[in-house]
């Protein structure tokens, strides 16, 4: 296999100096590397990992779906429990609650009913549908993309599958079964790449590891997530 050419600070030829080709954001390379990307899956994931992949957030319609699973609620009660649970140093703003539920209700995979007399903001309760159901199972049983920093993603979705009193359990073990093929496939890249391939797969496998023992001690503290999350579906001491 080939490595990543890095070709720094050099203008390709027959190329206009006020027309310089579009360099991928990316720290490891210098600010004006040209990065030829193969499209061998793993390379393109070492190239990505520096760039979109390493933002990954936890999706906010989907997240707010499941907290609608669990019961059907107002905006202010989703925003308080999604700041709780999932929002931990970034709060969900509350314009951005109301224009998610619109755009759910829009889709048809939630429903609001009228609005309810009381103090606060908006007092009126959603209520999810079949079609918001079948998402958000969907969601929870489609392994994360292997990436570091993955945890806000991987995290919600235990945390969800714990409140809905589905089976996190599975969830994990799927998670992990992914993350060991995706290393698999790091580490064999290791064998036969450059030295710049090599490198970033070393920078990825350390992190997948660390991941592979965050869904092991998860595993293993289930019980006490669920008293946390879901007490009603504790197991009982």
């Amino acid at each position: 296999m080939t490595g990543l050419p890095v070709l720094t600070g050099q203008t390709p030829p027959q190329q206009h100096p006020d027309r310089r080709p579009h360099v991928p954001s990316n720290p490891f390379y210098p600010e004006r590397s040209v990065v030829a990307v193969a499209t061998d899956r793993s390379v393109y994931y070492l190239a990505c990992v520096y760039t979109k992949c390493i933002f990954a957030r936890v999706s906010v319609p989907l997240t707010l779906l499941g907290l609608l699973e669990r019961e059907p609620s107002h905006g202010y009660d989703l925003k308080r429990d999604y700041d709780t649970y999932f929002g931990r140093g970034k709060q969900l703003p509350f314009g951005q609650v109301y224009s998610t539920l619109g755009r759910l209700a829009r889709d048809g995979k939630v429903v609001g009913g009228e609005a309810e007399p009381g103090e606060g903001p908006d007092r009126k309760p959603y209520s999810i549908t079949d079609t918001g159901r079948a998402e958000v199972d969907a969601w929870l049983a489609d392994p994360v993309e292997p990436e570091p920093h993955l945890q806000t993603v991987l995290f919600a979705k235990v945390t969800l599958a714990l409140m809905l009193g589905k089976p996190a359990a599975a969830y994990l073990d799927r998670q992990r079964s992914t993350h060991i093929r995706r290393m698999q496939e790091l580490t064999e890249l290791r064998r036969n790449g450059a030295l710049v391939d090599v490198l970033l797969a070393d920078h990825a496998l350390f992190h997948l590891e660390a991941d592979l023992r965050w869904i092991d001690l998860t595993s293993a503290r289930l019980a006490e997530l669920t008293a946390v999350v879901n007490p009603e579906r504790a197991p009982k001491q």
